[in-house]
């Protein structure tokens, strides 16, 4: 087995999920038991080949991933790819593969060598916290189209689901954002006065006798 003179530093070890080796004569591909897993195999369960590597991909990625063990091959630079791998289970893992030049004895390019980096948790955090950030602009933005939506149903006596679509359609011809649209119609009923006394009095009527309504 050939020897690797090319050793990746301190910083980027501490990410590593597991190592590669590729040898370009005969296409060889050797996994470390963590990548093997990473594929969802248990270690030696399987031989990597090119064609088996490629069918993990992501079908969006994998013309990506395949262009690049060509280039590689071709000319036998260092390279980096982030990508996304299915594994057997049918989880998608987002991956940075990085490799260099596998040298023989005597200093000759005869492969590649490198490691993959799971970033599967990392991205999942980021979006965890890019929700968190959202959240409560989500839910202000969702309470105020509530409110719109009940006093449409309210006044033209529909459904929430017709009165979201008013909403909607209002939005759409007017180019006008849902939130701001329902926060405008809410800030204009301050011009109303309030209902007129007949519906006044209907309302205090439901109101007193809702909890008799079965």
């Amino acid at each position: 087995m050939h020897e690797n003179n090319i050793k990746p530093g301190a910083e980027a070890l501490a990410g590593v999920t597991g190592s590669f080796r590729f040898w370009f004569a005969d296409q060889r591909w050797e996994w470390s038991d963590e990548v093997a897993a990473l594929h969802g195999y248990a270690p030696d369960q399987v031989e990597p080949t090119t064609k088996l590597l490629l069918s993990h991909k992501h079908p969006e990625d994998r013309d990506e991933v395949a262009d690049t063990i060509e280039t590689v091959l071709r000319i036998g630079l260092p390279f980096s790819s982030r990508h996304r791998i299915i594994d057997t289970t049918g989880r998608i893992h987002h991956v940075l593969v990085v490799g260099d030049q596998l040298h023989d004895p005597d200093g000759t390019v005869v492969g590649s060598t490198g490691y993959y980096v799971d970033l599967t948790d990392t991205i999942a955090a980021d979006r965890r916290e890019t929700l968190d950030a959202q959240l409560p602009e989500i839910l202000a933005s969702r309470e105020v189209i509530d409110v719109a939506k009940g006093v449409l149903m309210v006044v033209y006596g529909i459904t929430t689901e017709q009165a979201f679509a008013v909403l909607r359609w209002r939005s759409q011809e007017t180019n006008t954002k849902l939130r701001v649209l329902a926060e405008r119609l809410i800030a204009g009923l301050s011009t109303f006065g309030g209902a007129d006394t007949h519906t006044r009095t209907r309302l205090d009527h439901l109101l007193l006798t809702a909890h008799e309504t079965p």
